[in-house]
């Protein structure tokens, strides 16, 4: 992020501008929108700047912009659309301590103004670094369609009753005061103005603080492989209204953005035979959190009842009185399959799939070798990197043919997504070669069709 994106107070603060012509006009529509004292240096003025000076809206000065001309402006506008007057002016501005924009001219630029929409007092501004303005120009026509005209009253009306809502506790019970104004009471009466909006308010409080106040509740949500577009609408929601978000180790940092800024953001995380939290910490935190009345989600990567001890938590959750409700997640086999260009099941081939473990709680897990090393087996092994010899000398104990084909898909849709081809005889040995770092999904098997990046057996030996 080159630009930080700010809201400034100009209210009775002075901006000036340099220019007189179209970029002038385009800027100042915008900045006449704002409680600003605007001053224009211009020569030669368009009717438009000249009428609105007439009418008192700004103070135009009919020459150029001189040194000493800016004292205790806030922002400059080079708006001349000349690139030697443009650098001359911003050049002034800047040794006054004014931070400048050039209209057109991102990198001489201090600040870019975004593309807005404007509901006043909401107003969301759209910015692509100046790569992409047609975009951003799209984004805002979108919002345009989207947020309704009364959406300004409605939020005037309610900046100005925010004293009296501190009356209900803040959190979650404040939220849901809002959030019954702003999507069902106050667009209700909005076409009949303020007077009907203040009175929407007025019953709306007066029916949540006489409501029992909210029950804790917990929400398990699995949060997907790793890729943000791949989670579900039902975990988006959970993440909007979370209070608290209980986290692991494998969560994408992308995903976690996407709870409310509000939220409590706690690690959870284990580390394969390293630091880790205790499971009987991770289900008093849930427990005591939800407790507490807050929205708790308990996020897990993938699908939460894949591998991630979903009935412990879903018992002490039962033990202390504490409802609940599971959201699904896609798990990463099912993501790193795709991946491939491969299904887990196949007409002719295999009728079933095996979800397997590498280890569990007394090392590494054993599971039926004998059937797992017949012609034709599916499997995908979640975990097994470091149990991949085990595996191996397990399989080819029982009989499978050292030939079988064998994928290792590590951090599973993700940027960083790499795969592994190899065969059973190959498995330990391509493994370590690779050094896989990330999370990785072992496919009994199966071999990519889509294997674009894919480490093949050159790669390999420059790895080695």
């Amino acid at each position: 992020m080159k630009h930080f994106p700010i809201f400034l107070s100009v209210k009775g603060q002075r901006i000036a501008l340099s220019g007189g012509g179209d970029a002038a006009v385009a800027k100042l529509r915008l900045l006449l929108k704002t409680e600003a004292l605007l001053t224009v240096y211009a020569e030669n003025a368009t009717a438009e700047i000249r009428d609105w000076a007439a009418a008192g809206r700004l103070t135009l000065i009919a020459r150029s912009l001189r040194a000493g001309d800016l004292a205790g402006e806030v922002l400059f506008y080079a708006a001349d659309e000349d690139a030697a007057e443009d650098a001359r002016t911003s050049a002034i501005a800047r040794a006054a301590g004014v931070l400048a924009n050039i209209v057109d001219n991102l990198e001489d630029s201090q600040f870019i103004t975004p593309a807005i929409v404007d509901r006043d007092p909401v107003t969301v501004a759209i910015g692509t670094e100046g790569a992409a303005p047609v975009l951003a120009r799209a984004i805002k026509a979108d919002l345009e369609e989207r947020l309704p005209s009364h959406l300004g009253l409605l939020a005037r009306v309610g900046k100005g009753f925010r004293k009296a809502a501190e009356a209900l506790p803040f959190g979650r019970a404040r939220r849901a005061f809002w959030a019954d104004y702003y999507f069902k009471a106050g667009p209700r009466v909005a076409a009949n103005g303020s007077v009907a909006a203040q009175q929407a308010l007025d019953e709306l409080l007066f029916e949540h603080l006489a409501q029992d106040a909210a029950q804790g509740h917990v929400a398990f949500v699995g949060a997907g492989p790793g890729d943000p577009e791949l989670l579900t609408l039902k975990a988006r929601k959970a993440l909007d209204t979370a209070d608290v978000v209980i986290y692991d180790r494998l969560v994408a940092p992308e995903i976690l953005e996407l709870a409310r800024r509000e939220a409590q953001l706690i690690d959870a995380g284990k580390t394969p035979y390293g630091q880790h939290t205790p499971q009987d910490t991770i289900n008093e935190m849930i427990v005591s959190h939800a407790k507490a009345g807050h929205q708790v989600v308990r996020l897990k990567s993938g699908d939460a009842t894949v591998f991630g001890r979903l009935d412990e938590e879903l018992t002490a959750c039962d033990a202390a009185g504490v409802a609940y409700h599971v959201v699904p997640g896609i798990t990463a086999a099912s993501a790193a399959v795709a991946s491939i260009g491969q299904s887990l099941t196949k007409r002719g081939r295999n009728s079933g799939v095996r979800f397997l473990t590498g280890h569990d709680v007394a090392g590494f897990a054993d599971h039926d070798w004998r059937e797992l090393a017949q012609p034709g087996q599916v499997a995908a092994i979640y975990m097994g990197k470091k149990a991949a010899r085990f595996i191996q000398g397990r399989l080819i104990m029982h009989g499978a043919d050292p030939a079988t084909e064998i994928t290792v898909v590590e951090n599973a849709s993700r940027a960083d997504q790499r795969v592994l081809a190899t065969t059973l005889s190959a498995l330990a040995t391509d493994l370590a070669t690779a050094a896989f770092s990330g999370p990785a999904l072992t496919f009994l098997g199966l071999s990519p069709r889509a294997a674009q990046t894919s480490l093949t057996k050159i790669q390999q030996q420059e790895l080695a």
